[in-house]
Parts: C-alpha cells; sequence; structure tokens
C-alpha cells in the first residue's frame, strides 16, 4: 500500500484545536476507543524519545492501550546514552585547579566509572550548573584566568545552541572558553536499535522536537530504508494516543511512510536557521553510545575551523574504545540499560531497579533524568 498522508489520517483533529486539549480526558478516551476498535493484531511500536517514555509513564498511558500493543522504550534519552568514559573525561577536567567545567543539572549525577560529576564537586572541583551554553560565554569573559569548558550533551535538539556559543566565542575572540562534546543523532540509534536481530520493532514514534530542527526529511529515508512506519509526535498524553493510533492503522493497512501527527510544531523543512547553524559549525562522525557501542556517523563534533573551542582538540583527549563502552553489564551493580534500550527487558526486570538503583543512588544512567526509562518507572 502507499505512504499514508498524515491528514487523511487525523479524524480527531478537531480535537487538538486548543492547547486544553493535550490533556484532556475526553480527547484521550475517544483515542483509545479507536485504538481499540483498530487494532486487531498485537503490534510492537517504539517511542524513541525520553520525554515521550516520561509522558507514558506519568500518565500511565500503557494501561489504556489494547492488550496486543506493546511500547518499546528507545534510546531517546541524551543523560542514558553519554558513555561512561566521557564523564570520566569531564570529571578529570573538572579536577584540573585552571578549569571550570560547566554542564546542566542532569548531567552531575550520571555515573562514570568511578563517580560523578556532583561527587567530584562535593570534593572540591569548580563544577557549575548552568540552564544555557550562552551562559558560559558570560563565565569566559569575567573570568579570563580560568579555562571554562561547557560539557555539551544532547541531540539535534541542543546542537543549535552549542553552534550559536562557539560562533560567538571565535567571534570575540575568546582564549578560555571551549565545549566538551557528546552529541548524537538520533536517526543512527534508531537505525541500529531497529536492524539488530534481536529487537523487533513494528513501527517507531519519531520524537517530535528534533523533527522541529532537521524537518521530515531523515525519517522519510529512514521508513525506507527500514521499510515500517514513522510517526512523528509530540508529548502531551493526547499527543502520545494519537500517535500511537496513527501507528497503529498504518499497521493495521501494512503502509509504510511518514505521517506528522504532531503539525502545530513541525513543518517539513524544520527550522532552517537552526539546521544551518548546525551544518555551519559541526560535522558528522562516529560515536560511541552508553549501551549500544560504536556506531557509524551518529555523532557530531566541531568543524576543524572551530577548533580553538573543542575542548578534545584543546586538551588531547582520547577514549579507548574499551572504556568508551560504558555500561556495566557483569557484577552486582550490573546495569541492563543496554537490554532495555532495544526492548529485549523492561527495567522491573533488573535485580538493582528499586533497591540499589534509586534516582537518589543511581547505578545506570537511566534512573538518573526524568527522560530515563528507569526514573520514569520508578517514578510513576
Amino acid at each position: 500500500m502507499a505512504p499514508i498522508d498524515g491528514h487523511s489520517l487525523n479524524p480527531t483533529h478537531h480535537l487538538l484545536g486548543e492547547a486544553s486539549t493535550y490533556r484532556d480526558p475526553q480527547a484521550m478516551h475517544v483515542l483509545v476507543e479507536r485504538l481499540h476498535a483498530v487494532a486487531t493484531r498485537p503490534w510492537r511500536i517504539m517511542e524513541v524519545c525520553g520525554g515521550q517514555t516520561f509522558t507514558l509513564s506519568r500518565y500511565r498511558l500503557e494501561e489504556l492501550l489494547p492488550s496486543g500493543i506493546r511500547m518499546i522504550h528507545g534510546p531517546g534519552c541524551p543523560v542514558c546514552v553519554t558513555p561512561a568514559a566521557t564523564i570520566d573525561t569531564a570529571i578529570a577536567l573538572a579536577q584540573r585547579p585552571e578549569v571550570t567545567l560547566c554542564s546542566f543539572g542532569d548531567m552531575l549525577r550520571v555515573p562514570g566509572s568511578n563517580g560523578s560529576l556532583l561527587r567530584a564537586k562535593a570534593a572540591g572541583a569548580d563544577i557549575r550548573l548552568l540552564y544555557s551554553p550562552l551562559e558560559a560565554l558570560r563565565l569566559a569573559q569575567e573570568m579570563p584566568e580560568r579555562e571554562v569548558v561547557f560539557f555539551a550533551i544532547g541531540f539535534e535538539t541542543t546542537m543549535p545552541a552549542y553552534c550559536i556559543m562557539a560562533e560567538k566565542a571565535v567571534a570575540l575572540g575568546l582564549t578560555n572558553l571551549s565545549l566538551l562534546t557528546s552529541l548524537f543523532t538520533v536517526p543512527a540509534a534508531v537505525r541500529a536499535v531497529v536492524t539488530d536481530p534481536a529487537c523487533q520493532v513494528d513501527a517507531l514514534l519519531a520524537a517530535g522536537h528534533v523533527c522541529a530542527v532537521m524537518g521530515v526529511e531523515p525519517y522519510e529515508a529512514l521508513s525506507r530504508e527500514l521499510g515500517m512506519p514513522i510517526v512523528i509526535t509530540g508529548f502531551e498524553p493526547v499527543d502520545m494516543l494519537l500517535g500511537i493510533l496513527r501507528a497503529t492503522e498504518m499497521l493495521e493497512q501494512g503502509a509504510t511512510g511518514v505521517v506528522n501527527a504532531y503539525g502545530r510544531v513541525v513543518h517539513h523543512q524544520g527550522t532552517l536557521q537552526a539546521s544551518a547553524a548546525i551544518r555551519r559549525v559541526m560535522e558528522p562522525c562516529d560515536a560511541y553510545w552508553r549501551g549500544l557501542g560504536l556506531l557509524k556517523n551518529s555523532g557530531m563534533k566541531l568543524r576543524k575551523e572551530y577548533e580553538q573551542v573543542d575542548a578534545w582538540r584543546r586538551y588531547n583527549i582520547n577514549i579507548d574504545s574499551q572504556s568508551a563502552m560504558g555500561c556495566r553489564t557483569e557484577g552486582e551493580d550490573a546495569c541492563i540499560a543496554h537490554l532495555i534500550m532495544k526492548g529485549l527487558r523492561l527495567p522491573k526486570d533488573c535485580p538493582n531497579f528499586g533497591h540499589r538503583c534509586r534516582p537518589d543512588s543511581p547505578v545506570g544512567a537511566p534512573m538518573v533524568s526524568n527522560e530515563g526509562v528507569c526514573a520514569a518507572y520508578f517514578k510513576s
């Protein structure tokens, strides 16, 4: 069957006209009823983004789905997939007497091989929690005697801000500011997980905020390659149920292609200014993902023209492949996140879940951020 157009699959469009409907119980009830009417077979649908996993868990949406529909929680949490070796590198930089290391709050609690940035801060390292990478520009200007390093993690959604920061630093001639990048592209991870013989996925819910930046085309190419339906989905409960309904309708009809079920935010071409900034400042590279290993062309790094703000080059940092794997899979403190991200296990299957591994004392990265599947399950 030919790919299905998003508008022809949107009989509930009138329910989504006002912002208040995105959590409206009546709208949710209508979508759930239609799901039960449409689903005739078991289907496995992966939501890619950790924010979507959080919504599923917070609103207990999986309990409303037909018994045959199983949600698989994908690798879409940047905090969760940043390798332990990269955390170790950030800690080592922070422990240098001349360095002020900055990052977002969740990264401070992510476990590396031995401890976390929060523990290093408690031991005296100059580590700052910032809400925007552009705040690091101000710090570098205010403290010319310090080396300011921003630990830049994330997917396509955060890259434009880092690119603007890099361009401004170069324009201002700042010589004491650099980025320690740990940046990933979502389609590469999806491809790696879905093509793993052990993983069984029938359809994907793509992260709406990523598509808002990069546009729809990368997922159209991915759908053609994988031969499966992809639905671009938002993050409210009505968004999630609509995305699951669209995916189920496509599966039931044997359709492939991409449906944009988040049209109020996502435009086909994305945000041109943001994607242009990424192309100007960054280029693809191979990258290690915690739990998934080395994925070809799955990361982004600063171009050579911006090497003056590249902490990897400035400090001549190299990570060996063994330590970059970054997922403890043996011993009593084993983390099974690599199995959870492929839909082979659930958080409750981990013997440490809720006991040795809790949000206040995480063993694995997925227990740190609200977008981590283990934290979402723990708090639901």
